[in-house]
């Protein structure tokens, strides 16, 4: 009979999580609510104590007809007749397991990288529990971290050596991430068959209530983070509604974190005040787990290198991406030093970027094109073709199931489905310092203020932005670069309030056109 293995509860019995409440309850409950399947974990209990509470966990499993697994106790799991077991990295082999619990018995194995997966699929696991995803209470001696980006990497190697295996997510899911998780993990030609829970549901105080909402989360994980892309894909479909996001945007005054170098700090506040949004510089990780509950989005700019500034940035970028709050990274330089493309990778892996924007050669190095060494943090002169950078926008944005941008004279814009081309902005742009890092402080604000479409989201930003350096430029009292930067402020303020009052006017000039690219290649 096949596993269902969409809801795979794991249990806890530790006061910490399950407090008072009888686990027998709980897991009865938590079936009752949708889950599909149960692991028991219990790390401290004597062995009569685990056989005693797994037949009666047993008993509740096969009233309901799901699988009942032991976690590393073979013994237990065969006392109790349960179905199967679950390894990890440092319990009992996968081949002893098999021969003493039978060719038809369920053995799952925990795999935190490639090799271990690669392993344990080709030794005969029946499925993989892949993570940790995030950071969780329940387990003291994590491995890693792997976010959703590891998971997505396991995933395509499975494909190509074990593509029948089944897989379920491990380590912090919750209500609020779960969709998240199993689209942003799902690689080209596979994905997540569940995700496994232990205290969302384990530590709340209704157990089918919550089980019930993760299962309707789960059976609802959209086709796309932006669920109204479908019905925006003319130009003029999205420009009718870019003035309304700048006005909500004015609204809402969403909180901007940004995490960028001291040199752009005080310019991308301004920028944030202009546009209505709320900023905050704040580059120490330990507060974005707070920060990040506040509704706003992420900035990582990655202008200045080092190795505790990495480990701040992947703390805040988990903490958002747990929240399933909107995450900006602008990989500033990254093709210019080996220590920087390394830092790109480690980024990469630590989380899901939801906008990567960046110059030519940026963008190149994250997606692995690198055509050679880039002068510093500038984008140099480029000889690629247009239709060349709308094709890398829109593989990368395929890739990573998110939106690119990718900046220069004409800027592309691409979903992986959707790709346009903006010609709108100023020559003074290139002669300031943080332009293109306050262009990023900008799409991050409305991102956080219009969920349902992120290309157009940053479309509406970037608009913004670079019409009002248009007609800052155009003003007559500007000489320059500097006499341009208070104009433009000015000019960025002039136009957030005009939103407020429902004046259009400024987006007449906006340059945007719809590329038809072709398919890319697996």
């Amino acid at each position: 009979m096949p596993v269902d293995y969409s809801l795979y509860l794991v249990t806890d019995s530790t006061p910490a999580i399950l407090g008072e409440k009888d686990i027998a309850s709980v897991v009865e409950a938590a079936i009752e609510g949708g889950v599909t399947i149960v692991q028991y974990r219990d790390k401290k209990s004597e062995t009569a104590d685990l056989i005693r509470t797994a037949k009666c966990l047993h008993a509740i499993t096969k009233k309901h007809k799901i699988p009942l697994l032991i976690n590393d106790r073979v013994d237990v799991a065969q006392a109790v007749g349960a179905e199967g077991v679950h390894l990890g990295q440092e319990d009992l082999d996968l081949r002893t397991a098999r021969r003493l619990l039978g060719p038809d018995a369920i053995i799952g194995v925990t795999a935190n990288n490639l090799s271990e997966a690669v392993v344990a699929a080709s030794g005969g696991a029946t499925y993989l529990g892949i993570g940790t995803v995030y950071a969780t209470p329940t387990k003291e001696n994590t491995k890693s971290i792997i976010g959703t980006a590891g998971v997505r990497n396991i995933l395509q190697r499975l494909y190509s050596v074990h593509k029948a295996i089944k897989t379920v997510a491990i380590g912090g899911l919750n209500t609020s991430n779960v969709q998240r998780v199993i689209f942003q993990s799902k690689a080209s030609k596979k994905g997540l068959d569940g995700v496994a829970v232990v205290s969302s549901i384990m530590a709340a105080s209704d157990p089918r209530t919550a089980a019930a909402e993760l299962s309707k989360r789960i059976a609802e994980v959209p086709s796309s983070m932006s669920p109204k892309s479908g019905e925006n894909q003319s130009v003029e479909k999205l420009l009718g509604q870019v003035s309304d996001i700048v006005k909500e945007l004015g609204v809402k005054s969403p909180l901007c974190h940004n995490m960028t170098n001291l040199v752009v700090q005080n310019f991308a506040a301004n920028v944030a005040l202009c546009i209505g949004a709320s900023p905050i510089m704040a580059n120490y990780g330990e507060e974005a787990k707070d920060l990040a509950g506040l509704g706003g989005a992420l900035v990582v700019n990655m202008g200045t290198v080092t190795p505790d500034g990495i480990l701040n940035y992947s703390q805040a970028i988990r903490s958002y991406n747990e929240r399933g709050g909107p995450v900006l990274f602008d990989p500033v330089g990254a093709g210019a030093t080996v220590i920087r493309q390394n830092a790109v990778k480690t980024l990469m892996s630590n989380g899901y970027f939801d906008v990567i924007k960046g110059n030519e050669n940026e963008i190149r190095t994250v997606l692995g094109e690198i055509m050679g060494q880039q002068k510093g943090v500038d984008s140099g002169t480029s000889t690629t073709e247009g239709s060349e950078k709308a094709r890398l926008a829109k593989k990368l944005a395929a890739r990573e199931r998110n939106v690119v941008l990718l900046t220069g004279k004409t800027d592309y814009l691409s979903d992986g489905e959707r790709t346009y081309a903006i010609k709108n902005g100023h020559s003074y742009l290139g002669s300031i310092t943080g332009s293109g890092c306050t262009l990023g402080t900008t799409i991050a604000a409305f991102l956080a203020v219009h969920k349902e479409d992120r290309l157009l989201a940053a479309l509406a930003g970037i608009l913004m932005y670079e019409i009002a350096a248009e007609q800052a430029g155009e003003h007559g009292d500007v000489k320059g670069p500097g006499t341009f930067v208070p104009a433009f402020l000015d000019q960025l303020h002039i136009i957030a309030g005009g939103a407020s009052a429902d004046d259009a006017e400024w987006l007449k000039a906006a340059h945007v056109e719809k590329l038809d690219v072709a398919m890319l290649k697996e």
